[in-house]
């Protein structure tokens, strides 16, 4: 990660909202971080407490409800949570694309599976049926995570539509300003930069609302300021921003 870059100065060299670093680069490795997935790395807030406690919770008992769907938007924290859940409990992960009515009992063999970004492209249907009723008979415990409802799947098979119609749903809001900031301080912590409070909020009202742009911006800004031999400032922030969101528009 970029930590590890030789050329990387300590926190207190890159303090302050002006002025340029007083050594030189001579090289520029551009590796990227790999964000944190672990239940440390979640940070809860208004807008993500309630799911986050629901999906913790769950199962609570054996008797809990066999299958579960996880719902938000785009950049809500959904895989992660979903990560967190599957580390927790040992579950295998499979793409709703590669399930078969033949995997079924090998995805259900740890007692727990995690179907991520649902319903997928080409989802073989009796599968899921399949999947859904073993997990009951056996005890085994599913989580699904989706963009939008189940009940709103375009499904062909009417037994397998009432059944996802009839999942428990949590839902994840779409990150609150306290989330971003939080998210912002840490993702600028994590690569040993220090950033004036002033910028995360000018950041904040500026930037797409989601936790997977966070992470983009923070790496672009990184990126300029090593580039240019830069503290990150107003305005390299003003310019990273014109040009991510120009890219975006391309």
């Amino acid at each position: 990660m970029n930590g590890n870059d030789p050329d990387r100065k300590p926190p207190a060299d890159r303090g302050g909202e002006e002025g340029a670093l007083p050594a030189p680069r001579q090289l520029f490795f551009d590796l990227p971080l790999e964000p944190g997935m672990g239940r440390e790395d979640f940070l809860v807030t208004a807008s993500n407490r309630a799911a986050f406690d629901a999906v913790m919770r769950w199962p609570a008992t054996p008797g809990d409800t066999h299958a579960l769907a996880l719902v938000g938007p785009p950049g809500a924290g959904r895989t992660h949570l979903a990560e967190i859940w599957r580390t927790e409990h040992g579950a295998l992960k499979c793409p709703p694309d590669d399930l078969s009515v033949e995997a079924v009992p090998t995805l259900l063999a740890r007692g727990a599976l995690v179907l991520e970004d649902m319903p997928g492209r080409r989802l073989d249907e009796t599968a899921l049926f399949h999947l859904l009723n073993l997990a009951r008979q056996e005890g085994a415990f599913v989580l699904l995570t989706a963009t939008a409802s189940p009940a709103t799947w375009p499904m062909r098979l009417p037994d397998l539509r009432s059944r996802l119609a009839a999942l428990p749903l949590v839902t994840l809001e779409p990150p609150d300003d306290e989330l971003l900031r939080a998210v912002l301080v840490k993702l600028f912590a994590d690569r040993q930069l220090r950033v004036d409070e002033k910028v995360v909020s000018y950041l904040l009202v500026r930037m797409e609302r989601s936790l997977a742009a966070a992470e983009r911006l923070v790496a672009a800004l990184d990126a300029a300021a090593l580039a240019e031999r830069r503290n990150i400032t107003r305005q390299l922030a003003a310019r990273v921003l014109e040009k991510l969101h120009a890219a975006d528009e391309g």
